[in-house]
């Protein structure tokens, strides 16, 4: 039998041969914040692989980063390396949100609804059990297991069944409706109760009740992820990899970043209003999942048609615009510009100035 008709045969009627990957980025090959960050301690943050946040509450202090090192067939990781260690943790937890638009073929909330099976690749320096939950954010309501990680150092493969859930509908909008949240560190807080293994309201005290290590109790500690897959069914079937080009497109909804590549490279075109102030409008590459916020990092100038005139500046919010443009407002004190001129926002002689778009869930 061919590997086509295997795989034909693995799936069956539950899922079709594409687009059977509820997970965005699973990968982790897209990394547009940044490759590694460090000195992570105390924050919830989206800060290196899109869509995979990690909320650190208090459980050591990490270096986090898009990893090289991943199991055979996959290019990357997201690692977690703690580099300053608390015996005494409160949580940290990697999360993975959905939108409740993509997940009606759950059917949740009906008699008809659908299991789902969760699978992905782990490496840990630290053994032990751990605890990986779904979450219905519209609902209050989670299902949760543990798996072990048996060998220090070594890639693992895991696949979690779920049942479906018969109460509570999943909004059918953009917002968090669905959330993977795996646990890697708690306190009492969250390990008071006992693994939610079908369907329950939300209780705090059962998120890592099967959860016996902790990452971050010592500087040896590091955790890897990567080939996270949910799908329909009660079956994992490989691993559906998506080009680079098509991964990325899926994570611009939620985020993109607009680098200036050159020196004095151009983000956007638009016109002074005045002597000291200029906006610009950037088109947005797809259409975001929301109004985006905006973070620029760098140094920006207007740069007017008329003359050549050059002003430097820095870009503010004037309007969240929409989902598909976005307007920005720069001010300076040193004038110079005419009311009507053409202008570019460009770098200021900074080929690593960027503006950042978020949407995230």
């Amino acid at each position: 039998m061919s590997k086509a008709a295997e795989l034909a045969a693995l799936i069956g009627s539950q899922s079709a041969l594409s687009n059977r990957n509820l997970i965005i980025n699973g990968a982790m090959r897209v990394a547009q914040r940044s490759t590694s960050v460090a000195s992570l301690s105390s924050t919830a943050t989206y800060s290196t692989c899109d869509r995979f946040e990690v909320q650190y509450g208090s459980s050591g202090t990490f270096t986090e980063s898009q990893s090289t090192t991943a199991p055979s067939g996959f290019s990357n990781s997201l690692k977690l390396d703690c580099t300053t260690a608390d015996a005494s943790p409160n949580y940290l937890v990697i999360m993975h949100r959905m939108e409740g638009q993509n997940l009606q073929q759950l059917k949740k909330g009906t008699s008809a609804a659908e299991s789902t099976t969760l699978s992905f690749y782990v490496r840990s320096s630290k053994t032990g059990t751990y605890q990986v939950n779904l979450v219905d954010n519209d609902n209050t309501r989670i299902i949760g297991a543990t798996y072990t990680i048996s060998s220090a150092n070594t890639w693992e493969y895991k696949s979690i069944s779920f049942a479906g859930d018969t109460t509570g509908t999943l909004d059918n909008n953009n917002g968090a409706s669905l959330q993977i949240e795996w646990w890697l560190a708690s306190g009492s807080t969250y390990n008071s109760g006992a693994v939610p293994t079908a369907w329950e309201a939300m209780a705090n005290g059962d998120r890592a009740a099967g959860l016996n290590v902790a990452i971050g109790a010592s500087t040896s500690d590091d955790f890897h992820i990567t080939g996270v897959q949910l799908e329909l069914g009660e079956q994992a079937t490989p691993f559906e990899h998506r080009s680079f080009g098509d991964e990325l497109l899926a994570c611009r909804r939620y985020t993109y970043k607009a680098i200036a590549g050159a020196a004095f490279g151009h983000f956007g075109g638009g016109y002074a209003a005045s002597s000291t102030v200029a906006y610009a409008t950037l088109p947005l590459p797809v259409e975001m999942r929301t109004n985006p916020s905006l973070t620029a990092d760098g140094a920006f100038r207007n740069y007017a048609e008329d003359g050549g005139k050059a002003i430097t500046t820095n870009p503010t919010v004037l309007n969240p615009g929409s989902t598909t443009t976005f307007t920005t407002q720069a001010t300076s004190s040193g004038g110079g510009m005419t009311d009507g001129d053409f202008i570019f926002l460009t770098a200021n002689n900074d080929a690593d100035a960027f503006l950042l778009f978020d949407a995230e869930l």
